[in-house]
């Protein structure tokens, strides 16, 4: 746990300006938008104190739970691997910080094989080049060994996904070669005609149900689903926000929806979670089309969203969800500058989240949501990543607390909220 004095001095280290250009992986402390005013490092080292958790729980079983599917496909342990995921899918297993863990499972388990295709695409290596075909075909001969298992065809379509989007690059809009589209569409497909055999509603499993809505992109006309598809997926695991986020950015029109379609997605999403979300389930949906699409703004009810945000903190309490809506408001919302009505109203609720329910700073979380939750933003050193997001969060709350600085007041966040003293 690192004070603010300390992160300062790793700020004062780290080249940043005042308005980073999107698309980017430079990384500097200074947000735009509500938070734009500057006092000087000292004086936010001296007078504000809060503790850093570059590490937490969540984070080591996340690790723990991908180095063992790693470990088990490895040892060539297939079976082990198989039952492991069906428990942790018929249980609905998650970590702490509500990530599901059959997708960490299924994530180390095909990890090896697609981390060495991705840095053979980025080498230039040909598709049909043996470099990129022994690993995808070593997990296809595993699959021919297991081919009723809806486990073991999970990893193996997973990896012809992720594979496939190496080939392609992960904007929505863009221009992609011949070769890599047909590369892309080749991967694709072969998840598709793996993935017909086993239905995830039959099978009571969110995993298949998700890779299901994974395949979307390599669809002729995906619009045709993508409601439905979706809407399986979210009764199948209405906990999981991860989904309703998912679906929200699909619905943008870059993607395969619309504005309308968006907008009557959330209301219909918050209606059929409300037992267990309250309105929150509108603002899952619209979280992250409303961070990557400035347009999403002109659509969205800023009250019922901002109802929905204090709903997730009724609901799920803790420094995770503190940091990430903190964040989220402070920086994200505003990565399209501060002209919008709706993000500059969204963006100040960063005040009241910090101040009433931040305890600590969790740098990596305000990292991904200054890259607006991109997880396709190469980060070449984690520390490096971290660093950027600890300088972001104090520029925050530097700003934040202007006012009391200048008083000379002494900001410290405690495990028992904020305290501001003389």
């Amino acid at each position: 746990m690192r004070t603010l004095a300390q992160i300062a001095q790793i700020a004062r280290r780290t080249k940043f300006w005042s308005k980073p250009a999107q698309g980017t992986a430079d990384y500097g402390p200074e947000g735009h938008g509500s938070f734009t005013r500057s006092l000087s490092l000292p004086d936010a080292e001296q007078l504000v104190h809060i503790p850093i958790c570059s590490t937490t729980p969540d984070d080591e079983e996340c690790a723990r739970l991908r180095m063992l599917g790693q470990f088990l496909a490895r040892q060539d342990r297939w079976s082990d691997l198989a039952a492991k995921i069906r428990m942790a899918e018929q249980g609905r297993s998650k970590t702490p910080g509500g990530m599901p863990v059959t997708d960490l499972l299924v994530f180390g388990a095909r990890h090896d094989v697609v981390a060495a295709a991705t840095h053979a695409i980025e080498d230039g290596v040909p598709s049909g080049a043996p470099a990129l075909l022994s690993g995808i075909g070593g997990l296809e001969a595993v699959l021919s060994e297991h081919n009723t298992d809806a486990a073991i065809a999970l990893i193996v379509a997973s990896a012809h996904i992720d594979i496939g989007w190496a080939w392609r690059g992960s904007e929505a809009e863009r221009d992609v070669a011949k070769h890599r589209r047909a590369a892309f569409a080749a991967h694709f497909d072969r998840a598709s005609t793996i993935l017909d055999k086993f239905n995830g509603v039959e099978l009571n499993s969110p995993a298949l149900a998700a890779a299901r809505c994974a395949l979307l992109p390599g669809l002729r006309d995906p619009h045709v689903r993508i409601a439905d598809d979706y809407e399986d997926l979210i009764d199948l695991d209405p906990h999981n926000e991860r989904h309703m986020r998912a679906m929200g950015n699909h619905l943008l029109p870059r993607w395969f929806g619309s504005y309308e379609q968006l907008e009557l997605e959330a209301r219909r999403t918050a209606s059929r979670t409300q037992d267990i979300w309250g309105d929150a389930g509108y603002s899952w949906v619209m979280f992250d089309a409303l961070a990557n699409d400035a347009g999403a703004c002109d659509i969205v009810d800023v009250s019922f969203f901002i109802d929905g945000l204090r709903d997730i903190l009724r609901r799920r309490p803790g420094q995770v969800s503190a940091n990430l809506l903190a964040a989220y408001c402070a920086l994200s919302i505003m990565r399209h500058g501060p002209e919008l009505p709706a993000a500059q109203e969204i963006s100040a609720c960063a005040d009241w989240i910090i101040r009433d329910y931040m305890t600590e700073l969790h740098p990596l979380i305000w990292a991904h949501a200054a890259e607006g939750f991109d997880n396709a933003v190469p980060v070449t050193s984690l520390s490096r990543f971290a660093a950027h997001g600890q300088a972001r969060a104090l520029g925050v709350l530097r700003d934040l607390f202007e006012d009391e600085i200048a008083q000379g007041l002494q900001i410290v966040f405690t495990p028992d909220g904020l305290q501001i003293n003389a």
